[in-house]
């Protein structure tokens, strides 16, 4: 009796638990295995890791003398808490930019830092939903990697999520996306990513001359 109880309670708890982001998944049972293959790196804690994804947001062009006006605040603000399910921070210039009207210690900036989950679930997102509904998509840029192996890529308009509806929006804005790695590099970090389903710009092939 003591068993099946057990048994009836693992049920219940296996049944209850959250289920695992499939781009995680796939990480962890088929990417893992490849990056020891390709780079020789079979030690998982010595693999590279996806820490975090940073969505980012400069409003400093619309600088109203020290404030950003409410109704561009607030609609930046509204686009990311629906895109991410999270509440975005403002961050205020570190340093002033006369180029970009940026003012130390003034907000122009709204940003959400992504992790476990969420991460996942939005980079899955991204990838499937959003990057096809880009206009003319040819790919991203390969190329966009700093030493560490962190990624950035940046879109035009908050239009391409399907969450947003462009009809409801009182100005078009871009955004950056950062992909924080840690023990990483560009070439393992690209290869993570492309095996995660990173829709890449591809090489043009020439033409041989006949």
């Amino acid at each position: 009796m003591a068993k099946k109880q057990q048994a009836d309670q693992a049920t219940i708890d296996a049944a209850m638990a959250p289920n695992k982001p499939r781009l995680q998944t796939r990480y962890d049972d088929d990417v893992r295995g490849k990056l020891g293959e390709e780079f020789g790196v079979t030690n998982p804690m010595a693999q590279p890791t996806l820490d975090k994804i940073t969505i980012n947001v400069n409003m400093g062009r619309h600088l109203d003398g020290t404030k950003v006006p409410a109704n561009v605040k607030n609609a930046v603000l509204h686009t990311l808490e629906t895109i991410t399910g999270q509440k975005p921070v403002m961050i205020a210039a570190k340093k002033s930019v006369s180029n970009f009207k940026v003012r130390e210690g003034y907000e122009t900036a709204a940003m959400v830092t992504l992790r476990r989950d969420r991460m996942w679930h939005f980079m899955d997102r991204l990838i499937n939903l959003t990057t096809p509904r880009i206009k003319d998509f040819r790919g991203l840029n390969d190329k966009s990697f700093d030493r560490q192996g962190n990624y950035s890529m940046g879109l035009s308009e908050q239009g391409v999520f399907p969450e947003i509806n462009m009809a409801e929006q009182s100005f078009t804005h871009g955004m950056n996306i950062n992909f924080s790695f840690s023990n990483s590099d560009p070439k393992m970090s690209k290869f993570v990513l492309d095996e995660l389903g990173m829709p890449f710009r591809k090489p043009v092939q020439k033409k041989a001359k006949k």
